[in-house]
């Protein structure tokens, strides 16, 4: 049978929140891990994680990522916003084995204009079935939207780690990106990439 068709839009919280649900880890993490530093996290609780990012979406701010919907139902989500705006990242392995030349601004743009995919959340029942590529392109099309000059992503390649359970893919897997049109601009972490699109000349 053919999956029902896929649409995506700029996410709002009661989606979110409708997607996100009460039990599972989308529900204890509310898209923070990247946005905390590690004694950030420890120090906060599921329900201030919560808190926190609800007020994202009050800001005078782009929405903090995508949503896919299916016959108006939430199945997807896809975190996407400047780089900056993810701490952990910064201090990561994976980015700081990329070395300088991934770690500075590119060359066309401020540090403003590096936005970063950072984590996927689909719905049970809707996994392999074009969701994740749905939002993929969806958060490169917000991340255009609001100036972005290169979209990034720190993927995870089965093929090297066949073992990588959900709590390793929710960041995306490498082929989801390649296919998407990023190119591998560090993978010296073996089994993790960084990626990038520029989206902007």
């Amino acid at each position: 049978m053919t999956a029902t068709p896929v649409t995506t839009a700029p996410a709002d919280w009661p989606d979110v929140e409708r997607l996100f649900g009460v039990r599972g880890e989308p529900s204890r993490c509310w898209c923070r891990f990247f946005a905390l530093t590690g004694a950030e996290w420890n120090d906060v609780t599921p329900g201030d994680r919560k808190k926190q990012f609800r007020a994202k979406f009050d800001a005078d701010t782009p929405a903090p990522g995508v949503l896919a919907f299916r016959e108006g139902q939430p199945v997807g989500w896809c975190a996407v916003e400047p780089r900056d705006c993810y701490p952990r990242i910064l201090r990561s392995k994976v980015f700081k084995a990329a070395g300088p030349a991934v770690q500075s601004p590119p060359e066309d743009g401020p540090e403003g204009s590096v936005w970063s995919v950072t984590c996927f959340v689909v719905a049970p029942g809707h996994r392999r079935s074009g969701v994740a590529a749905a939002l993929l392109r969806a958060a490169v099309g917000h991340a255009m939207d609001h100036g972005a000059g290169v979209v990034e992503g720190y993927p995870v390649d089965p093929e090297v780690r066949p073992k990588a359970g959900p709590a390793d893919l929710y960041h995306g897997t490498l082929k989801l990106f390649l296919d998407a049109g990023f190119e591998v601009v560090s993978d010296a972490v073996p089994g993790r990439a960084v990626v990038r699109l520029a989206v902007r000349a």
